[in-house]
């Protein structure tokens, strides 16, 4: 099969992988010319950092044969689909070949399990490693690791790599257990927990020495290569099994507070060819998909707990409204706040102000009492904001006409039925 066939089969395949986001490593160019790449600058996938910059990631996989039989993927051992498979070399000229036609600024490299896990982690690395001694490779690379491979190869991984990522695949052991069986939850957070460890000491390690300057002092040793430098990171399906919205941002916070990850990412779930009929028919709204990334932001930017975005008696996010204003408009006790005396944390659950509006009006209130003028100034979104909030000029209970909550209707989303 030549280059090209192999490049469009295995290029189809990682298109269900969504955690594939480059933000958060180190900076390297390859200004005076040394090496090839970066991961600088503005960016066949396009992937948004969280500062707005349009990333292209050589997404792919090394190859779709897989000896497991998970129900829920398309690659799946009694899938029948066409197969493929790179060499390790094919894939490190890809990379390069893309980088200088300027298509792409990285590489996110996963794969399906051939003979043993150790076999397939030995072959991504190699890409990795190939890349950055042999071509002084200097653009991000973000390699899909494999839980049952040996604690040696994720320390090789996470030197050659500046994210990893372990699929944790479905919100609770049980949903694992009936659609992946082949794989072990355990198995999954043990690696993790050999991830963050490794990523905890690469840390502790690259901290900056200081200059010894007395006589006879040893010199200073040389910067301790970082390990991942942007972290690891996770994805978990959504849809395909019965785990509701509270379940799932359960699991989330779970492996934020004991892995440290940087993003889990939520993937809904797309009805395969040939599916097992524990799957579901239909897809779930991919609305749910985007309230859970807006729930996940809440808790890992805004302060919320996760018990507290999705109420105790639904389980399910409402997809007509966001969670920040689903959760004032159950809580209209807590409001008004008044914009020049509330502290950041309160101010940070009033819907439409984000975190770098509440920055603004922080530094303004230092200099003066804030007036309802100066929202426009400071780039507040008014018909979100106002209803909740008292300044300088405005109280919505003052008002003869009072400023109108967004109008909501009650919602009731379902969760896809398992059996049409």
């Amino acid at each position: 099969m030549d280059l090209q066939s192999k490049l469009a089969i295995l290029a189809d395949a990682a298109k269900y992988d969504a955690s594939c986001a480059s933000s958060g490593t180190d900076k390297r160019n390859s200004v005076g010319g040394r090496g090839i790449g970066s991961t600088e600058g503005m960016g066949i996938c396009h992937s948004y950092a969280p500062d707005g910059r349009c990333i292209s990631l050589l997404k792919i996989l090394l190859t779709n044969h897989c000896q497991y039989d998970c129900l829920y993927c398309v690659n799946r051992s009694s899938s029948n689909v066409p197969r493929a498979r790179f060499r390790t070399d094919e894939v490190v000229q890809l990379t390069l070949d893309f980088y200088r036609r300027n298509c792409i600024e990285g590489l996110f490299l996963s794969s399906g399990i051939i003979k043993s896990p150790d076999f397939t982690m030995e072959q991504v690395v190699e890409v990795a490693r190939s890349l950055r001694e042999d071509h002084d490779f200097r653009g991000y690379i973000h390699l899909k690791t494999i839980p049952d491979a040996s604690e040696e190869l994720l320390a090789r991984a996470g030197r050659y790599a500046d994210r990893l990522s372990i699929n944790i695949e479905m919100p609770t052991t049980e949903g694992l257990q009936a659609l992946a069986p082949e794989k072990d939850d355990r198995a999954i957070k043990r690696s993790m927990a050999r991830l963050r460890l490794h990523i905890d000491d690469g840390r502790e390690a690259a901290k900056p020495v200081p200059i010894r300057v007395l006589p006879g002092a040893r010199p200073r040793p040389a910067k301790a290569p970082r390990f991942a430098p942007a972290g690891q990171s996770t994805q978990m399906i959504v849809g395909a099994d019965a785990s509701d919205d509270r379940h799932i941002l359960a699991t989330s916070a779970q492996l934020y507070g004991s892995y440290r990850l940087r993003r889990v990412y939520y993937s809904a779930f797309s009805p395969i060819p040939d599916a097992s009929r524990s799957l579901p028919l239909q897809a779930p709204p991919l609305m749910r998909e985007h309230r859970l990334y807006q729930a996940d932001w809440l808790m890992r930017f805004y302060g919320f707990a996760h018990d507290e975005i999705v109420p105790g008696g639904q389980g399910l996010l409402r997809l007509d409204v966001d969670p920040k204003l689903a959760w004032a408009l159950a809580h209209r006790d807590r409001f008004p706040v008044d914009l020049n005396r509330a502290p950041r944390e309160l101010l940070l659950r009033v819907p439409g102000l984000g975190v770098k509006a509440i920055d603004r009006l922080l530094q303004s209130r230092r200099v003066r009492r804030l007036r309802a003028d100066d929202l426009p100034r400071l780039h507040v979104p008014l018909k979100k904001v106002l209803p909740f909030v008292v300044v300088d000029g405005h109280n919505p209970a003052d008002r003869a006409v009072p400023v109108p909550v967004p109008a909501v209707a009650p919602a009731a989303p379902v969760q896809a039925s398992l059996f049409g």
